[in-house]
Parts: structure tokens; C-alpha cells; sequence
């Protein structure tokens, strides 16, 4: 007879908060603020994923508060997904970053510490179950895949995310804060539509979701 497996309860999103304030998985934490963690309905439809806090979300221990956020506020607002109702995160939960003067200038993780990380990453998908995660940016794109992933190869369509089951999906597009740093109008504003698209892919499989 076969000895029955039993799946662990999941844990809830108060709890994990509440255990990755103290994490010490890397050494981002010494000059972090404080651990910045996701935020969101506890079983939204879609799992927003970027890169890590930057400097006004270290602050103020929420993500996505600064100029990338109110880009990302805006284009869900024009695709019609309401912010409050998607669950929002990223790949590393510390800002990582150099002091120059009174600023303190982002840093890109590396490998490791994307990894090290992770564990948070897949604690919240369990939690959440969400039907879609939407990996914004390149290490956004690593944690949710487990792997280096080209953001122009698989940008535009539904990814099958085998890791949380079959019927969840992953979509890769840009950072919001790519779109801040391009240097001219035009670029902007073309690549600014191009995110609000991939927004409405999520939009439109909500809906599918929602009408099945």
C-alpha cells in the first residue's frame, strides 16, 4: 500500500511577510532599509513580478511606489485591470544599490542573489495560486522561470509555467522603469504602447477566465 502524500497547507501571505523581514538569505539586507515584500489580494487572478525595490519602495516598504509604479499604475489602468485587485512583487525583495552623494543609484542583481531570493518568490505563488504571473524585466524573468530568459523571445504570449501547474500561464514584457530610461519621446511612447499591449493580453485572458 502506497503511503498517502499529503500537500502542506498554504501559507499565508501575513505570515511569509511577516518571516522574510528578517531574512538574511544574501547580504542585500545590511544596507536595505527594510525587506520590501509583495503586496495584494491574497488569491489575485494575476501575480505581477519585477526586478527588486528601488529607492522610494525601500522607504516606504511597499513596491512599486516610485516613478516605475505610476508608469505601471497608469498602463493597467489603460489595459482596465484594476491594481488593487492583482497581487504585486518582485524577483528580490532588498534594494540593492551604490551611494553617490546623496542618492543612492539602483544596481542590477546578480545570479545569486536572484536565487537566493527565490524561495520568496515560489512561498508567494503557492499562497496565491494566481492564474497568470506577469514577469516585468529580466530578473523578473529569471526568478519566474528558474532560468536566464530572453525578454524579446518571449515577449507577447501566454507561457505555460509548469512549476506552479497547468493551468497557471506566465507573460514576459519590459520593466516599467525601461520605459523611463529611454532617451527620446518616440522611443518612449512606442515602447510605452508595446507594454500597455502585453498588459492587455493580460486583460483579455482575465476576461477569458472570468466568461468560462
Amino acid at each position: 500500500m502506497q503511503p498517502t502524500v499529503r500537500t502542506p497547507a498554504p501559507e499565508s501571505l501575513a505570515a511569509l511577510r511577516a518571516e522574510a523581514a528578517h531574512c538574511r538569505a544574501c547580504h542585500l539586507w545590511k544596507d536595505a532599509t527594510q525587506t520590501v515584500f509583495g503586496e495584494g489580494p491574497s488569491h489575485a487572478p494575476i501575480m505581477l513580478v519585477g526586478e527588486q525595490p528601488g529607492d522610494k519602495e525601500d522607504l516606504a516598504g511597499k513596491p512599486f511606489v516610485g516613478p516605475a509604479g505610476q508608469v505601471l499604475n497608469r498602463a493597467l489602468e489603460e489595459a482596465g485591470i484594476d491594481r488593487d485587485k492583482v497581487y504585486v512583487t518582485n524577483a528580490v525583495k532588498h534594494f540593492k544599490f551604490v551611494p553617490r552623494g546623496k542618492f543612492r543609484l539602483h544596481q542590477k542583481p546578480t545570479t545569486p542573489e536572484i536565487r537566493a531570493c527565490r524561495p520568496w518568490y515560489e512561498r508567494e505563488l503557492a499562497a496565491i495560486k494566481p492564474a497568470l504571473v506577469v514577469a516585468m524585466g529580466a530578473t523578473a524573468a529569471q526568478s519566474v522561470f528558474g532560468k536566464i530568459t530572453p525578454i524579446g523571445k518571449n515577449r507577447g504570449h501566454l507561457i505555460d509555467l509548469e512549476e506552479a501547474g497547468n493551468e497557471t500561464k506566465a507573460l514576459v514584457t519590459v520593466h516599467p522603469s525601461y520605459l523611463l530610461r529611454l532617451p527620446d519621446e518616440e522611443s518612449k511612447a512606442r515602447e510605452y504602447a508595446n507594454f500597455v499591449k502585453d498588459m492587455k493580453i493580460a486583460a483579455a485572458f482575465l476576461h477569458k477566465l472570468k466568461a468560462a
